[in-house]
């Protein structure tokens, strides 16, 4: 820039200045390094104060070789449900394409984004994702943006004997009630629709994976969870800070009682939808493919989708 010209002397050879933004370069890619949190947990509890800690982003991201046979005979549809949540996407779309090629785990990593100006449907954003997610991808994870996996014994292979809860309550940061089957959960495709998939009728933060663990009750389905995880709380690291992003928690006229109800018509065969577009993505080597959903609501059915 012209401020820095004017502080070198009036004759410079090229060989200082190569040699100064050779030093410059370096500590660049240091401050980044130590800005950045790493693979592990944050100290102090898993929670930061101030700005959500971000994991470091691979280096060299791993390429796929999913030709190779030990990678097996599954592929995995990674459903990721979407609204506004930037910083934490450029942060988990790596580091889970990175995780997932460690384990050799064939996978496709969809985000599912919703761009319509209703409140936030996780389920019905699940819903559409496996509609969309392709033939090519014989089981699906639920799996929120926010909640990166720490330790590599998880099991995130094709959960053959039933739904696979990976976030368990003995291991989430935050949710540890025994029916809990949020954050990260695996379900073959033949699984999913035994129950029809997920409830549409909630708007808004919350509730609806209770309610999918009646689904999967009344299905004659099995819950699993991990077992010989020997690192507790600190198996995840969650990036959400609720100082910086307000969840849409408001509860609006019935609502407030529809949110412990059973659905028991609505699901997979009744999602409204349209896709507005599908744009195929690579964030720091990692491909992934993002999904702009328009959602659509019945108010006379559920008037609490919009803010009104």
């Amino acid at each position: 820039s012209p401020v820095l010209l004017g502080l070198l002397p009036g004759r410079v050879s090229v060989f200082p200045l190569f040699f100064l933004a050779l030093l410059l370069g370096f500590a660049s890619l240091l401050w980044l390094q130590l800005s950045c949190s790493g693979e592990g947990p944050v100290p102090g509890g898993g929670q930061s104060r101030g700005a959500p800690r971000q994991p470091c982003l691979p280096q060299a991201p791993l390429l796929p070789a999913e030709d190779e046979p030990s990678w097996g005979p599954h592929r995995l549809a990674l459903l990721v449900p979407f609204r506004e949540r930037f910083e934490e996407l450029l942060a988990f779309v790596p580091y889970m394409h990175r995780f997932l090629s460690k384990k050799r785990i064939r996978h496709h990593i969809f985000v599912l984004n919703q761009v319509d100006h209703f409140r936030f449907n996780r389920a019905s954003l699940i819903n559409v994702g496996f509609l969309e997610s392709g033939n090519d991808t014989d089981y699906i994870a639920m799996h929120d943006v926010d909640l990166l996996p720490l330790n590599e014994q998880l099991d995130y292979g094709f959960p053959e004997a039933g739904p696979f809860h990976v976030a368990s309550p003995e291991l989430h940061p935050l949710y540890h009630y025994k029916t809990y089957v949020g954050g990260i959960l695996l379900l073959t495709k033949q699984h999913y629709e035994m129950c029809n998939g997920m409830s549409n009728r909630f708007w808004g933060w919350g509730r609806e994976d209770d309610e999918f663990y009646r689904r999967i009750k009344g299905a004659g389905l099995q819950v699993r969870r991990p077992s010989g995880i020997t690192t507790g709380y600190e198996t995840f690291q969650h990036l959400h800070d609720p100082a910086w992003r307000k969840r849409d928690q408001k509860r609006i006229a019935a609502q407030k009682q529809e949110q412990f109800k059973v659905d028991r018509e609505g699901g997979l065969n009744n999602v409204r939808y349209r896709i507005e577009s599908r744009t195929a993505l690579s964030v720091a080597g990692a491909p992934c493919t993002v999904l702009n959903i328009l959602l659509d609501c019945d108010t006379s059915e559920t008037p609490w989708c919009t803010f009104g």
